[in-house]
């Protein structure tokens, strides 16, 4: 286990929610009664979706990049991403005014690199592979001299992704559970500090696709086990844990599951039709997990984390395409 000032804290978080706080949307928390009817629970879902640049990233990036001295903001900020982090950090940097460099894997959604060219970075493509597009950014941060912005291994921006769970809670009340989808591990790092600290018996559950399951396979050896290669349609989910937030889900979570690629693609219709919202397939995973009955919900008031709603309207997973 990591030592204690390598772990987010509650105090890390509220501090990112004053930071952030001229950046990033107050959110809303919906709830559908065909959903609860459907599956037993009272659900509350986080709609991120509705988020500055469509997806939860803006906090943990707004985050991170205000928190840079003037001197280090100076030099600009770098990232890699499969696409909505990239977006929030050209979105921070760009209120900031400072320059963002992204490195994004080739055959990324087009309407993400979209984002990010409209943000004003620039795009550096890579192969589609976490070693080839760490590779791309360390390049880039050597070629530029930019301030690299990590997806997730960086506690700046596990604090803002934090700032969820914080208005989750307090917009949704006493909650039982709460469930995030897991790539990187940054989001469900922050959100299962803040969660523990703010309702101590809550359980905190991660899902992931059984296509990327190094959190669950991870979970359940207790070792970290990397990523070597992802197939899924959630394509914001084919990050890999790395140390730090491997602790921060062995302190503060308590169970990750796994789902199909049909239940994802089952779950993001269903959440479509009744919170009558846009969810990207990884927005979808926590609640495919419902549907796959991997997390029982029965009786119980369960806070879901919608992640992004970033999606190729051309290409809908349930569109038959000739």
């Amino acid at each position: 286990m990591l030592p204690d000032d390598v772990f987010v804290t509650l105090a890390d978080i509220e501090a990112a929610r004053t930071r952030i706080g001229p950046y990033v949307r107050r959110t809303p928390v919906l709830t559908s009664d065909v959903l609860d009817e459907a599956t037993g629970g009272r659900l509350y879902f986080k709609c991120e979706n509705l988020q500055a640049i469509g997806a939860f990233k803006a906090r943990g990036a707004s985050n991170a990049v205000f928190s840079l001295s003037e001197a280090e903001a100076g030099r600009g900020v770098a990232t890699h991403s499969s696409g909505n982090h990239g977006s929030a950090v050209a979105y921070a940097a760009r209120l900031r005014g400072i320059p963002a460099y992204i490195v994004m894997p080739q055959g990324v959604a087009r309407p993400k690199a979209a984002q990010v060219e409209r943000l004003g970075a620039k795009i550096t493509y890579c192969a589609p592979t976490i070693p080839a597009r760490e590779a791309a950014a360390a390049r880039v941060v050597a070629e530029t001299g930019a301030v690299l912005v990590h997806p997730y291994d960086d506690l700046a921006v596990m604090a803002g992704q934090g700032t969820v769970a914080l208005e989750l809670i307090e917009d949704a009340g006493e909650l039982d559970l709460v469930m995030t989808p897991v790539g990187g591990g940054g989001l469900i790092s922050g959100v299962s500090t803040a969660v523990k600290a703010k309702l101590p018996a809550a359980r905190v559950i991660g899902a992931e696709p059984a296509g990327a399951d190094d959190a669950a396979r991870s979970f359940a050896t207790g070792r970290l086990i990397p990523l070597q290669s992802a197939s899924t349609i959630a394509d914001g989910l084919r990050g890999s844990l790395s140390p730090a937030t491997f602790a921060h889900i062995r302190r503060g979570v308590d169970q990750i599951v796994t789902v199909s690629e049909a239940a994802i693609v089952e779950a993001m219709r269903a959440l479509w039709e009744s919170l009558k919202v846009v969810v990207e397939p990884s927005a979808a995973v926590p609640y495919a997990a419902i549907l796959e009955g991997k997390v029982d919900v029965r009786g119980q008031r369960v806070g879901i984390v919608l992640t992004g709603g970033n999606v190729d309207l051309d290409r809908l997973a349930w569109v038959a395409r000739s």
